[in-house]
């Protein structure tokens, strides 16, 4: 798109189409999941988890775009099924550390291949070149709105 048009095509429109191949493919990797008992949240928590353990309920809530309540509610479902467990922060004594457990470990790994397996389907007719585009693209995405780390209240 050259230039601002007055009633842009939904081809145009970067924010529809995102949301859009988003809500596709959350119905796609979700069918993955389901035999997993887990949802997509659930399951890009668990390895937000995996790679930052100790991160806080509202730190989780910031990384998959979700209120810090929200994100307390879907951590209790993943507590109650044993995948997860809180802590007490060392430093706060108002936030608490979450941490996968062995059993969320094990979930996960049963997990990571069926996903890996439907993402494959859906980058099959990209070439290598492209897919790298993509996704240094939408990492770009993923911290344009993000505050820096001056931002970031500390209270």
């Amino acid at each position: 798109m050259d230039a601002v048009t007055a009633e842009p095509r939904t081809e145009e429109c970067l924010s529809f189409l995102v949301r859009h191949a988003w809500l596709s493919m959350r119905g796609v990797v979700a069918e993955a999941l389901a035999g997993h008992g887990l949802s997509a949240a659930q399951y890009g928590s668990l390895l937000l988890l995996q790679q930052e353990p100790g991160m806080t309920v509202a730190d989780v809530g910031r990384k998959v775009s979700s209120t810090r309540q929200s994100a307390n509610e879907m951590l209790a479902g993943l507590e109650r099924a044993g995948l997860l467990e809180r802590r007490a922060h060392p430093r706060d004594r108002r936030a608490q550390q979450v941490f996968l457990t062995e059993a969320g470990r094990a979930r996960l790994r049963e997990a990571i291949p069926d996903v890996q397996a439907v993402e494959g389907e859906l980058e099959a007719g990209f070439t290598a070149a492209e897919r790298d585009v993509v996704r240094r693209w939408l990492l770009r995405m993923t911290t344009a709105g993000a505050p820096s780390e001056e931002e970031i209240p500390t209270s």
